[in-house]
Formats: structure tokens, C-alpha cells, sequence
């Protein structure tokens, strides 16, 4: 029941927008106002239409009623004319859908008013006078202004009109004038339609003015609404682009300013660094530079995207990134071992095309780590904790080219990877901590990243 109410609601309110022939969003964003106002026009043309069929219609039950039950008040000559009159409109709603009546609705406004306004005289004419209507003519000429309330001269074209009719009866045809009571004369009946002509044509040029400043503004309002939905999504882009999702809508939702911290139990973190890339910056271009780095770490932030990690940060040469936050993960130490052995071979992918020859030096840790967003400005995702220094300590005291881990690391990978023992090595504030070198993937042959030619422009 709710439902078949809530069809019929959207349907009448779509009947209700039709009628008033107000613009919807798609129609301000391809039309003007004059093709706006000329959709109106026909709109408008077709309810008046049918209203005035209803309303003949009624009279014409009306005159059968006086044939059946009062034959002094019917009069042939009126049933014969509102049935003429009733045709032609069945035929102007029928031409209204045909070509020449959807792009010429000015003729076709000209025609129904005429229509209406000029049958009483026409029929008067077949009887040889010529007889002003006082119940016709401010009946059309009111009903247009306020239905069909645009295009000013074009009412001021349907009223000289049925002026002109007249003058033609008197002097062209030289019917013979009669006026509906002695009190009136000519010269008061023309004063008494001028004035009625002049204040319709006054509402509908003032009407006209209201539609076309309220049909910029709403486009305008579109328009802004549109500009401000774009930036809306340009801003929401670029926050994702900062912070994660989860940690984007957290911040937005936030009252007050306070830290963002998460504890993860279990996350793997990657350090790399370029090797070399400090001394290099003194012979090359810095331009020149900066376009390399930023190939290399544009594929690299593509393969966070498909190993599922959130990138936390690069400084300078340094690139790091996370597995399993914000949102947890079982698997997060083969997530990040098989990022760093797809960095590797994106570099060395790189340097085959580019003719370089770039080396990498990767750190990974895995263990209990904080997460968050700290301080009021330029927010950063960031990590905290011993795991994120350890791994930072085995880029730092890694070797080229290699995949330096912790022993942690080495017992959750050694069963799907090929790992070998590096040695001891000192670690500031730690001591001498064993580390290891992973070298592949067991399930598969190292067969490196798949080619990829946008890596150089």
C-alpha cells in the first residue's frame, strides 16, 4: 500500500511539473531561455486546449438540457457553433502533436485563439450582423494571460485580430451592428476590450519578466550546485589520496581536535630507499630527477594498490608503506613480502627501459605497531612503535638490490619464501640482532612484475 501510494505521489508530482512547465535540472542544463520558454508555450497550449474542449462541452450538455426541458432557452444555432468549435479544437490538439505544430506553437496559440474568440462573431456573420461579445472575448483574453503567460505580443497579435474581424464585418462585409444593450455604443465597447487587452498584455510582459529572472537563477543555482558538487568530489579525492577512507570519515566527523590512534597487533612495515640517489643529484638535472623518482614511485604506489597497503609516506628518496591497516589482515606478512620482491622488479623493469641503473635497498618488520593522525594541520597518516624502527633500521643496514627482514618476519615467511640468513648485525638501541634475506616466492619461480611500459613516458 505504501508503496503504490509513493508511485502515485511521484506521478502526480511529475503531472503537477508538467503542467507548469517549470524547468527540471536536465532541461536548464540544455536549454536556454528561449527554447525553455517555447517548451512552455506548447505545454501550456495543450492544457488550454483540453480546458477549453471540457468547457465547451459543458455548455453543449448544457443546450441538449434546454432542448429536453426548456425549448424557448435553445437556440440551434449556438449547439451547431459549440460543435463546430469542438471539432476544430479535437483538431488543434491533434496537430499540436504533429511537426508543424511542436515547432511552430506561436502559429498554433494564434489559431486557438482565434478559434475561441472569432466563433460567436463567425457565427453571427452567417445572420448578417455583427455583435460584440462581452462574455467571449474577456473570457479568452483573461484565461490566456493567465494560462499561457509568455510571449506578450503574441496576446497583443490574438487581440488585434479579433479587432480587425470586427472592422472587416463593418466595413468590408457591412453587416449590420448590433450592440447586447442600449447603454452601449462603440466607442465604449472599443474603450472597455482596449483596456481589458492592455492589462492582460501588461500581466503576461510582467509574468514574462518574473519566469526569465527566475529561470536564470534557478540555472544559475544549478550551476553553482554543480561546480560545488565538483569540488565537493575534488576535495574528497585529494582527502583520500592523504588518508585512508575509514581514517577520512573518523576526521570529518570529529567535534573536537584530538589524536587519531589505532593499535594493530599485527602489521608488516617497508622502508626503501634508492641507493645512491643523494650522490646522483649533483651531475643530473634536478628536473630530470624528480621525473624518474616520480615514475618509479607512481608504480610503486600501483602496486600498493593491488597488494591492498596503504602508503604511508615518502621523504626525498624514501618510500614506505603498511599491510594490515587500517583494516586488519591474516595475511599481512605475504602482503608486504611479495610488494617488496614487485618493487624489485619494477626498478629493474625500469631501468631496462630507461637505460639506468637504479638499486634498491628494502627494509621490512613485522609486529604490533600505533596508527593514527596527530596535531591540527597538514594531517598524515602516520606509524609509531618499536616495528616501524626496526624495519627502518633494516633498510638503513641493508644492502643493495636486497630484502632486508627481522627474525620475526623470517619465521612468518619461511615456509612460503626463500629467505637466507644474513648474520648478526648491531642495531642502535637493540644490540646485535640476527637478520635475513628474502630472495623469492616458494609457489612460484621469481618471475618479477609484469612488464610494464608506462613506467617511462
Amino acid at each position: 500500500m505504501k508503496r503504490t501510494l509513493k508511485r502515485w505521489q511521484i506521478r502526480l508530482s511529475r503531472l503537477l511539473q508538467h503542467i507548469d512547465g517549470l524547468p527540471t535540472k536536465d532541461e536548464i542544463e540544455t536549454l536556454d531561455y528561449e527554447a525553455w520558454r517555447r517548451h512552455f508555450l506548447k505545454e501550456r497550449l495543450r492544457l488550454g486546449i483540453v480546458l477549453a474542449l471540457v468547457l465547451y462541452l459543458s455548455f453543449t450538455v448544457l443546450e441538449i438540457s434546454y432542448w429536453r426541458s426548456n425549448s424557448d432557452a435553445f437556440n440551434i444555432n449556438w449547439l451547431r457553433m459549440q460543435l463546430v468549435v469542438e471539432v476544430c479544437l479535437l483538431l488543434c490538439l491533434g496537430l499540436l502533436q504533429t511537426p508543424f505544430g511542436r515547432h511552430r506553437p506561436g502559429v498554433m496559440f494564434l489559431i486557438f485563439s482565434w478559434l475561441l474568440g472569432l466563433s460567436p462573431q463567425i457565427r453571427d456573420t452567417f445572420s448578417g450582423v455583427l455583435m460584440p461579445s462581452f462574455l467571449v472575448w474577456p473570457l479568452v483574453f483573461l484565461g490566456q494571460a493567465t494560462l499561457i503567460s509568455v510571449y506578450w505580443p503574441l496576446h497583443l497579435l490574438s487581440q488585434l485580430g479579433v479587432l480587425a474581424y470586427w472592422i472587416f464585418g463593418m466595413t468590408a462585409l457591412n453587416l449590420d451592428v448590433q450592440m447586447p444593450a442600449t447603454f452601449l455604443t462603440p466607442s465604449l465597447t472599443f474603450l472597455y476590450m482596449t483596456w481589458t487587452a492592455l492589462i492582460c498584455d501588461l500581466s503576461v510582459f510582467l509574468y514574462d519578466r518574473i519566469r526569465r529572472s527566475e529561470f536564470n537563477a534557478r540555472r544559475a543555482l544549478e550551476k553553482a550546485y554543480r561546480t560545488l558538487e565538483s569540488e565537493r568530489d575534488r576535495s574528497e579525492r585529494l582527502l583520500l589520496n592523504i588518508l585512508p577512507h575509514p581514517i577520512a570519515e573518523r576526521l570529518k566527523q570529529q567535534v573536537e581536535s584530538e589524536a587519531i590512534a589505532d593499535s594493530f597487533a599485527d602489521a608488516g612495515v617497508l622502508f626503501a630507499d634508492i641507493v645512491g640517489f643523494t650522490a646522483l643529484s649533483s651531475h643530473i638535472e634536478p628536473a630530470e630527477l624528480v621525473r624518474w623518482l616520480n615514475q618509479i614511485f607512481s608504480e610503486f604506489d600501483r602496486l600498493a594498490d593491488r597488494h591492498g597497503l596503504e602508503k604511508i609516506k615518502t621523504i626525498g628518496d624514501a618510500y614506505m608503506v603498511v599491510s594490515g591497516l587500517p583494516v586488519p589482515r591474516e595475511d599481512c606478512a605475504e602482503a608486504i613480502a611479495d610488494m617488496a620482491l614487485d618493487m624489485q622488479a619494477a626498478l629493474a623493469n625500469f631501468n631496462r627501459i630507461a637505460g639506468q641503473q637504479f638499486s634498491i635497498r628494502i627494509g621490512i618488520a613485522i609486529g604490533p605497531v600505533v596508527a593514527g593522525v596527530i596535531g591540527i594541520k597538514k594531517f598524515i597518516y602516520d606509524l609509531w612503535g618499536d616495528t616501524v624502527n626496526l624495519a627502518s633500521r633494516m633498510e638503513s643496514h641493508g644492502l643493495a638490490d636486497c630484502i632486508q627482514v627481522t627474525e620475526a618476519t623470517y619465521d612468518r615467511l619461511q615456509s612460503g619464501y626463500v629467505l637466507e640468513p644474513r648474520g648478526r648485525i648491531p642495531i642502535k638501541g637493540k644490540g646485535e640482532l640476527p637478520t635475513y634475506l628474502l630472495r623469492a616466492k616458494r609457489s612460484s619461480p621469481t618471475e618479477g612484475l609484469k612488464k610494464s611500459e608506462n613506467l617511462v613516458e
